[in-house]
C-alpha cells in the first residue's frame, strides 16, 4: 500500500476530509477564488488514515497527491488543475457511508479510494446513487462485484486470483494439510473462500483441514494457536491484515507450530515482522500486491518518490497512483467531467500503461492479469522468491 514522485514543480493539493459541500453535483465546479481560474477537478480518496490500518492509508493517500501534483505540474486535464479530497474512512463501515456521503456533497468526479472490502463495499451505492465511478486502489473482494455495478473498475487483483495464487505457491512447497484463518470482514473472508475453492479443485494434492475466524485487535491468539497445532497441519494461511498477523505468528510458534505460515495482502506490509526473532519468522510466506522496494521496474518512480516524500515507497502506493492515472486519463478522453461519460471512458480503457502493468478492465470491472508477488522472510526482511 506506496508513493510516487515525480519531476518538475509540484503543486500543493488541496486534501479535504469534511468541508462544506459545495454548490451542485455531477458537473462543473464553481470558481473559488476570482472569476478567471477555472474550477479544479475533484477526485475523492476514502483511504484509513487511523487506526490499525493507518499507515497503508497514509501511503495511499501521498501516493494519490503525488500523482495530482504531477498532473497539476504538466498543465492539469481540460485545461483545468485536479484537486484531491482524502477522506479518513478508519476502516470502519459506518464511516467509509458518512465520508462518502461527504465526498458525494463536495461534488467529486471520481472515487479513487478504496483499501479494506468491508469499508468500501457499503460505499458502492452511495457512489451508484450518485452517478460517481470508482476505480479502487485495493480492495479486492469479491464482494464488491455481486452489484454487479457498471461503475465500479478493481486495479488490485481479485481475491479470486490471489487464492489461486497462493494455493499454485503451497502446492510447489508440498504443503499438504492446510488451515485458513481470517477475521471475519470481507476482504479476508473471500480471500480464504476462493483459497479453499482453489485448494479443492482436482491435482492439488492440498487438504483444507479447517476455516477458523479470530477477533481483529485482541491481544492473544494462543487458544487458536494451540488448536492449530492440535489439528496437525502443515501450512497456516492468515488473510487477515498485518496487526493480527503479527500477533498469530508470535502465538502459533509460542504454541509449537513449525510448518508453513502464509500470509495474505493485507498483511505483507506495515508491523508484520515487528518485534518477532528469527526462528518465528522462519518459513513465514507472504502473497502480496505491488512493493515497490522489491520491484526493479519501480526503482526510477521510488527514487522520484523519496526525493519528494524523503522516504522510501510502501506497498499500496503504486495501485493508489495508478487509481488516479486511470481516473485522469478517462476525463482527459471523455473531454468532460459528466459522470456517465468517465464512467464509459473508465471502461473502454485501452491498455493504459500504469506501474501495474498495462489496464485493460473486464465486463465485471475485474483488470486483465493482476500482479501478485511472492514473498519469504529472510533476514528479517520480506523478500521476493520466485513465483513459478
Amino acid at each position: 500500500m506506496g508513493i510516487r514522485p515525480r519531476f518538475g514543480t509540484l503543486l500543493t493539493v488541496l486534501v479535504l476530509a469534511g468541508a462544506a459541500a459545495l454548490e451542485g453535483c455531477g458537473g462543473d465546479h464553481a470558481a473559488t477564488s476570482g472569476a478567471s481560474a477555472p474550477a479544479a477537478i475533484r477526485l475523492g480518496a476514502l483511504v484509513p488514515l487511523s487506526g490499525t490500518n493507518a499507515q497503508s492509508g497514509r501511503e495511499m493517500r501521498d501516493a494519490a497527491q503525488m500523482a495530482v501534483d504531477e498532473v497539476n505540474a504538466a498543465g492539469g486535464v481540460l485545461g483545468r488543475k485536479v484537486e484531491l479530497l482524502v477522506s479518513d474512512d478508519a476502516c470502519d463501515p459506518g464511516t467509509a457511508v458518512v465520508k462518502a456521503n461527504d465526498l458525494v456533497a463536495q461534488d467529486i468526479t471520481v472515487s479513487v479510494g478504496g483499501y479494506c472490502s468491508s469499508a468500501t463495499v457499503p460505499t458502492l451505492k452511495v457512489f451508484r446513487d450518485a452517478g460517481v465511478p470508482m476505480v479502487i486502489a485495493l480492495a479486492t473482494s469479491t464482494d464488491l462485484l455481486v452489484p454487479k455495478y457498471d461503475s465500479v473498475f478493481l486495479i488490485s487483483g481479485t481475491v479470486t486470483a490471489e487464492g489461486v495464487f497462493a494455493v499454485a505457491a503451497m502446492r510447489r512447497m508440498g504443503s499438504k494439510r492446510l488451515i485458513i484463518v481470517n477475521d471475519g470482514t470481507s476482504f479476508p473472508v473471500t480471500l480464504g473462500r476462493t483459497t479453499a475453492d482453489a485448494a479443492a479443485k482436482p491435482g492439488t494434492g492440498i487438504e483444507t483441514v479447517a476455516t477458523h475466524e479470530l477477533s481483529q485487535g485482541a491481544p492473544s491468539y494462543a487458544r487458536l494457536a494451540r488448536q492449530i497445532v492440535g489439528e496437525k497441519v502443515d501450512t497456516v494461511y492468515f488473510t487477515g491484515y498485518y496487526g493480527e498477523a503479527n500477533q498469530l505468528i508470535r502465538d502459533l510458534r509460542t504454541a509449537g507450530f513449525d510448518g508453513r505460515i502464509f500470509v495474505g495482502d493485507g498483511a505483507t506490509d506495515g508491523p508484520l515482522l515487528t518485534n518477532l526473532t528469527a526462528a518465528q519468522t522462519r518459513n513465514v510466506f507472504g502473497t502480496a500486491l505491488m512493493v515497490p522496494t522489491l520491484m526493479p521496474s519501480l526503482a526510477e518512480w521510488s527514487k522520484r518518490f523519496e526525493k519528494v516524500t524523503g522516504r522510501q515507497p510502501g506497498a499500496g502506493g503504486p495501485e493508489s497512483y495508478d487509481a488516479v492515472t486511470v481516473a485522469v486519463d478517462a476525463i482527459k478522453r471523455a473531454g468532460s467531467v459528466d459522470h456517465a461519460a468517465v464512467r464509459a471512458a473508465i471502461a473502454a480503457t485501452p491498455d493504459l500503461p500504469l506501474l501495474s502493468g498495462k489496464v485493460k478492465f473486464n465486463a465485471d470491472g475485474t483488470r486483465e492479469n493482476p500482479v501478485f508477488l511472492l514473498l519469504q522472510v529472510r533476514d528479517g526482511k520480506l523478500v521476493e522468491i520466485p513465483a513459478g
